[in-house]
């Protein structure tokens, strides 16, 4: 049988681990896309020679999922992936090997052995900071204020299937105003952004947008937007949580 009909061996071998991974998109490769990288992480587990399984079929992929890629433009210190591995492998040696084989920027943070639950069930909402050069803390709060007090607050945003309108609002949880001064320096207000994962998903760039429409704040200088969290989001202590916590508890369980 041609090589063109039947799939090298180490293509067809069953997922025998699932392991669960958090980067850091940081510096210059904000401005990477989602694309992006999920190439330079396909390269890093070649380079690194991670037993990673295959789909089955003519064209095979590698058994990577992803959940809740930050828009581009965005750094990142919580974004997660999983891999499927045709072996076992030590999840501290696999973080060092991607570490060291993926560019400068994007920095494997953590790698646990997948727990029974999706991943992508857990990220139920975003924590981020939104830096507001030339911006006074007062006027930011005083746009915050405003914002806050409304119902809904419609936004538009080109799509692929065109442009959309929808409620910026809805989806905050929690939009707050903190800010730097220091003399000889420029004003600097930062918002610290809590926003439910709905759809169509609401995006700090969508915020911004309700705040310029609602309140008039038009920061002179291109927002710097970090994701410092996303996971499961509490209602009753108002705070999102740790999403790889369960599978961390799973491991010790298990061992």
């Amino acid at each position: 049988m041609s090589a063109r009909t039947q799939a090298p061996d180490r293509e067809t071998r069953p997922v025998v681990q699932r392991l669960r991974l958090r980067y850091a998109k940081r510096g210059r490769m904000r401005f990477g896309s989602h694309r992006d990288f999920q190439r330079a992480l396909e390269r890093a587990i070649r380079r690194a020679g991670l037993p990673v399984a295959y789909s089955a079929g003519f064209s095979p992929h590698p058994k990577i999922s992803y959940a809740g890629a930050a828009p581009t433009g965005s750094a990142s210190e919580a974004e997660y992936a999983e891999i499927g591995l045709a072996e076992p492998c030590d999840p501290d040696a696999v973080r060092k090997a991607l570490d060291e084989a993926l560019p400068d920027g994007l920095d494997v943070l953590e790698v646990v052995p997948a727990g029974p639950t999706a991943l992508a069930d857990r990220l139920q909402a975003s924590v981020w900071e939104i830096e507001l050069e030339g911006v006074a803390p007062a006027e930011a709060e005083a746009a915050v204020e405003r914002f806050l007090a409304l119902d809904e607050v419609p936004v538009e945003r080109l799509t692929k299937s065109g442009r959309r309108r929808f409620d910026a609002r809805q989806a905050v949880l929690r939009l707050a105003v903190t800010g730097r001064q220091e003399p000889n320096e420029a004003s600097c207000a930062i918002l610290r952004l809590v926003v439910r994962h709905e759809k169509p998903a609401v995006r700090p760039d969508d915020v911004l947008s309700g705040l310029r429409e609602a309140a008039g704040l038009a920061p002179p200088v291109t927002p710097r937007v970090t994701r410092l969290a996303q996971g499961p989001w509490n209602e009753e202590s108002g705070a999102v949580g740790d999403p790889l916590a369960a599978d961390r508890d799973a491991a010790v369980t298990q061992e």
